[in-house]
């Protein structure tokens, strides 16, 4: 029997997380002599206030729901790939290659051969540490680690020596042309009379990110290879003596979370930016790890995760825009957020779980 209903597993250990980070963030906030009231408010006008701050909202979420959910699936099957940041490096230079050497008629062709390069690169970079553990026991913790500063090292030469037009001074490549550019929101929503900004980089890869993360629920809930990953996470002998093999599940696993981080890359290469730059990734292959673990690696969890990860980006950034508190409080905000979600999850569980037993016993 658990020792807790699963709606408070799911729901109410992450909001009394998200309260007790509030309420240490507000007493921080109070230490460098400013008001956390006003602050929250103005957190929440500069994400949630105008479709402006919903589009850069969103923007920030379709990130890192590509990153959440690659970090969930590894979870699923009892590996913890820190590599997203790389694999959503490499990612882009899939998407960069697909949308300057070939030419393509419609944005809605280019958008699928671009997802299908970028989860191939993103794949492919992950194929390695997934190898290296299966076969000769290498920890995925240390080699997905290392190989995000080699994915930054090679896409920096790559930048640099390859795809850098003649003449350019930054490393980036050229602007892909008009053909493959991504409708936006604004323009997705117009013909339903709604009037959203034009000036905000969310755009359809939203979409797609919520599509994957149906994609994610039917395959970890739905279908044999899905029970397989979770029947290898609970338990390695127990798949062991099902007949489940350690080495497939290890690669196919790191397969699709790498191919999932590299998706990624739609949505800011292809999407936003509309050409590829140096660090064009900022760390969401980091905050994935944070969505993954708030969201309880369940990809409906992983989504509102996203999103308010995604309203603390944009409301942190108007934050520091407006306000004399430095953009690094917000940072401060987020751990807050990851070490009571991850860190000191057993902090909040540990209790309701004896709060629940004692309100069992009592109806018993």
């Amino acid at each position: 029997m658990d020792k807790m209903p699963k709606w408070a597993d799911v729901v109410l250990i992450p909001l009394i997380s998200l309260v007790l980070a509030a309420i240490l963030s507000a007493l921080v906030i109070l230490a460098i002599g400013e008001d956390p009231v006003a602050a929250v408010k103005m957190m929440v006008t500069g994400a949630l206030g105008s479709t402006y701050g919903w589009g850069y909202t969103l923007y920030y979420a379709t990130n890192f729901l590509f990153t959440g959910l690659a970090v969930a699936v590894a979870f699923h099957a009892r590996m913890f790939n820190i590599g997203g940041e790389g694999q959503a490096m490499l990612g882009g230079l899939g998407v960069a290659l697909v949308c300057l050497y070939i030419p393509w008629p419609h944005w809605s062709v280019a958008l699928i051969f671009a997802a299908l390069g970028a989860a191939l690169f993103g794949a492919a970079w992950a194929a390695i540490p997934a190898y290296l553990q299966a076969k000769r026991g290498s920890h995925i913790v240390i080699t997905t680690i290392m190989f995000n500063f080699i994915a930054a090292a090679v896409l920096n030469y790559v930048l640099v020596n390859v795809l850098k037009p003649a003449g350019a001074m930054d490393p980036a490549t050229a602007r892909f042309v008009e053909t493959v550019h991504l409708p936006s929101l604004h323009e997705l929503l117009a013909p339903f009379g709604i009037n959203f900004s034009k000036s905000a980089p969310a755009n359809v890869s939203l979409l797609v990110a919520v599509a994957a993360c149906f994609a994610v629920w039917l395959l970890i809930w739905r279908t044999r290879l899905g029970y397989e990953i979770r029947a290898y996470g609970h338990s390695e002998s127990g798949a062991l003596y099902a007949g489940i093999s350690p080495v497939k599940i290890t690669m196919i696993a790191m397969l699709i979370s790498g191919g999932l981080a590299g998706m990624m890359a739609i949505n800011n290469v292809m999407g936003e930016a509309e050409r590829l730059v140096l660090n064009s990734t900022e760390g969401a292959g980091f905050i994935g790890i944070a969505v993954a673990l708030m969201g309880r690696s369940h990809p409906f969890g992983v989504f509102l995760a996203a999103i308010l990860f995604g309203f603390l980006y944009q409301g942190g950034a108007e934050l520091a825009l407006w306000t004399s508190i430095p953009r690094e409080l917000i940072v401060v905000i987020q751990a807050l957020v990851i070490l009571f979600t991850g860190a000191l999850d057993n902090m909040v569980r540990m209790p309701l779980e004896k709060l629940f037993l004692a309100l069992r016993k009592e109806k018993a």
